[in-house]
C-alpha cells in the first residue's frame, strides 16, 4: 500500500545543463535550490539584493539590474551603526559607507550582467504581503527591524502581481528574447501571518502565476509548494521550527528538480562531482602521512580526469586546492 500521494511532476521541455547560465531570485527556497545548483557547479547567480519575498520587491530588483540602476547615498540609511538599504535584505549592511555603497554596486554590476545572459531566471514567490515606506510608498525588500509605523502592509492583488510581471516579462524578451522564466512558490509558511492569511497569500501567488503562465510561453512552473505539502506533509520533513523544511526535504524536491529539468549526462556529472566533493571535504586524523598523500593524489587525478571529460565544468577552486595541499 502507498502511503502518500505522490505530486507527479512530468519531464520538462525546457533542459538545464551546466552551461546553462541561471540567475535566481526570491525567497530562502530559491537559496536552498541556488546553493544545490552552485554545490554541483552549475553557473547561477543567487539572490543578489539578498533574500526576497513578495512579488514587487522581486520585480523592482530586477528592473534596477535592467536600468543599471547606480546606488548612491541617497538610496541608502544609516540605523543603529549600520548602513543599509530598502532594496536589499539585512545580509547587505555594513557600518562603512564607502564599502558598503561599492559593495552594493559591485553586485548589481555583475547581476546586470548575468541577467542579460541568463538562459533561465527562476523566481520564487513567498508572500503576497508586502511593506510600503509611509515617507515614499517605495515598496521596500526589508523592513531592517525598524519600527512597524513607518510602514504600511498590504496583501497585493493577483491583478497587480499580474499587471506588472507581465510589464516586466515583455521587457525581459525584449532585451533577451531567448530567456526562459521558471517561477515556483515557496513551501514555507509566513506563520507570522496567521494559517488562514498565510493560505490565502499562497493563494494569490498561485493564481496569479496561472495567469501570466497563460499570458506567455516562455514560462514554467515547478511545483515545490505542492510537493512539501502534498507529498511531504509529515512534520518529520521540517526543520525544527516546524515551518521550513529540513535538509531531507530540500534534496528530495532537488531530486524532483534534477528528474525534472536535468538530461542524464547532466544528472551523471551531478553524481560524479559530488563524489568528488565528499572526497575533497574529507578530513584525516593526520594530513602528514602517506596514506592520506596518496589520497589526495587520487582524487586530484579524479578532477582532472572530469575537466577533461566534461571541458565546460569549473573545477579551477578545487585543482588549485588539492595542488596546495599536496605542495
Amino acid at each position: 500500500m502507498e502511503f502518500r500521494k505522490k505530486v507527479e511532476v512530468p519531464k520538462s521541455e525546457l533542459r538545464i545543463n551546466h552551461q546553462t547560465k541561471i540567475v535566481l531570485f526570491g525567497s530562502c527556497f530559491a537559496e536552498n535550490i541556488g546553493k544545490k545548483l552552485l554545490e554541483n557547479k552549475f553557473s547561477v547567480n543567487v539572490n543578489p539584493f539578498g533574500v526576497l519575498y513578495n512579488p514587487a520587491s522581486i520585480a523592482q530588483a530586477i528592473e534596477m539590474l535592467q536600468q543599471n540602476r547606480v546606488f548612491t547615498e541617497d538610496d541608502i540609511f544609516h540605523h543603529q551603526g549600520i548602513y543599509r538599504t530598502y532594496f536589499h535584505h539585512s545580509v547587505f549592511s555594513s557600518s562603512d559607507k564607502d564599502s558598503f555603497l561599492k559593495t552594493i554596486n559591485e553586485t548589481r554590476e555583475k547581476a546586470s550582467a548575468d541577467l542579460k545572459e541568463a538562459e533561465v531566471l527562476l523566481i520564487t514567490f513567498g508572500t503576497a504581503y508586502a511593506f510600503n515606506l509611509k515617507e515614499t510608498e517605495q515598496v521596500v525588500a526589508n523592513c531592517h527591524k525598524q519600527p512597524l509605523n513607518i510602514f504600511n502592509r498590504e496583501k497585493l492583488s493577483v491583478s497587480e502581481i499580474v499587471f506588472s510581471w507581465s510589464k516586466l516579462i515583455e521587457e525581459s524578451l525584449r532585451i533577451n528574447p531567448d530567456l526562459k522564466i521558471m517561477f515556483t512558490v515557496s513551501p514555507i509558511r509566513h506563520w507570522k501571518d496567521g494559517a488562514h492569511n498565510n493560505q490565502l497569500s499562497k493563494a494569490v501567488l498561485l493564481l496569479a502565476i496561472d495567469e501570466l503562465m497563460n499570458k506567455f510561453s516562455n514560462l514554467y512552473y515547478f511545483p515545490s509548494y505542492e510537493i512539501v505539502l502534498d507529498e511531504l506533509r509529515d512534520y518529520r520533513f521540517y526543520a525544527e521550527d516546524m515551518i521550513h523544511p529540513n535538509d531531507v526535504a530540500i534534496q528530495y524536491i532537488w531530486d524532483v528538480f534534477t528528474a525534472t529539468y536535468l538530461d542524464e549526462e547532466t544528472r551523471k556529472l551531478c553524481v560524479e562531482w559530488q563524489n568528488i566533493s565528499r572526497a575533497i571535504g574529507h578530513r584525516p586524523f593526520n594530513e602528514e602521512t602517506e596514506e592520506h598523500k596518496q589520497f589526495l593524489k587520487q582524487t586530484l587525478l579524479k578532477v582532472k580526469s572530469l575537466r577533461n571529460k566534461y571541458p565546460y565544468s569549473d573545477c579551477e577552486k578545487e585543482l588549485l586546492l588539492l595542488e596546495k595541499k599536496l605542495s
